[in-house]
């Protein structure tokens, strides 16, 4: 068992930005932060995605669809869909899981 400090805690900077708090070869945790008015830059990712909304108000886009989302949403994106958080109006917290762990479906297997 591992106790996971600091994850859904609010990262005060002025651009979005991510900070992971743990890595397991089959998932990892971050918590993602974006203030209020900034722009989301994220591409779309390998793995998929879990968020879990903690804190803040804001719509995730994707090109099939465009859903609010505030504290106590659940989103599922899948590997490979362009998606990012657009009308953020207050600072927004999320608990991102990646299956697997983020980016390692891009390194190359070393055998």
């Amino acid at each position: 068992m591992k106790v996971i400090t600091n994850a859904g805690r609010f990262c005060a900077t002025n651009q979005a930005a991510y900070e992971e708090h743990l890595r397991v070869p089959c998932l990892s945790l971050g918590t993602y932060s974006i203030p209020a008015g900034r722009l989301d830059p994220q591409k779309p990712h390998t793995e998929d995605e879990i968020y879990v909304v903690l804190a803040g108000h804001a719509k995730l886009w994707t090109p099939r669809s465009t859903v609010e989302v505030q504290a106590g949403s659940v989103i599922f994106v899948p590997a490979g869909e362009e998606h990012r958080f657009i009308e953020v109006d207050r600072d927004l917290t999320v608990l991102v899981v990646f299956g697997p762990a983020e980016q390692t479906a891009n390194e190359a297997d070393p055998e």
